[in-house]
């Protein structure tokens, strides 16, 4: 079974546990239920953890870039009381500090996201049937009748599968 963990600010068993990544060092915090309702924790609306981290001395000094985004104007102060950026220009402008925790909490600084395997399916016969339509009015302009029935035949499958996949859906 787990140690039991000590308040950070009382002896009393702490009840609520706080993660915060910051200058690429993970800090936690570990509260009693008193504790974590005077930092105003429990208070979903009111609470910022890099406010709770600022007032425990948690949060390290110095050496932090101090930046201001052209577009919106908010500080390094600002995102690191807030924790969020204030516009798309933020994340142009805030690179040295979002950059390093990306790198630390996923495998790269590149969102390739992930394409639903019907979606991808979809996409893939639709690329198909374009390909193929042209392949076809290529080959009857070329009066290549065969051919052009061959891929009005692979057409006309696509479509029936696709169709198929929908009504499954």
């Amino acid at each position: 079974m787990a140690e039991n963990l000590k308040c950070s600010h009382c002896s009393n068993p702490a009840t609520v546990h706080l993660t915060q990544i910051v200058n690429n060092k993970i800090i936690k915090v570990d509260l009693c239920e008193s504790c974590a309702q005077a930092k105003g924790v429990t208070d979903p609306e009111g609470f910022s953890l890099a406010d709770l981290l600022s007032k425990t001395h948690l949060t390290p000094e110095g050496g932090e870039p101090q930046i201001t985004c052209t577009a919106c104007g908010l500080t390094t102060a600002d995102f690191r009381r807030t924790g969020r950026l204030g516009c798309a220009a933020c994340y142009t402008s805030f690179i040295p500090l979002v950059r390093p925790v990306l790198e630390d909490m996923h495998a790269g600084t590149v969102h390739k996201g992930k394409v639903p395997e019907v979606a991808y399916s979809r996409q893939t016969s639709a690329a198909q049937l374009q390909d193929l339509e042209e392949a076809l009015q290529r080959a009857i302009s070329e009066e290549a009748y065969e051919d052009a029935a061959k891929y009005r035949d692979q057409i006309q499958a696509i479509k029936e599968a696709v169709d198929a996949e929908a009504v499954q859906s």
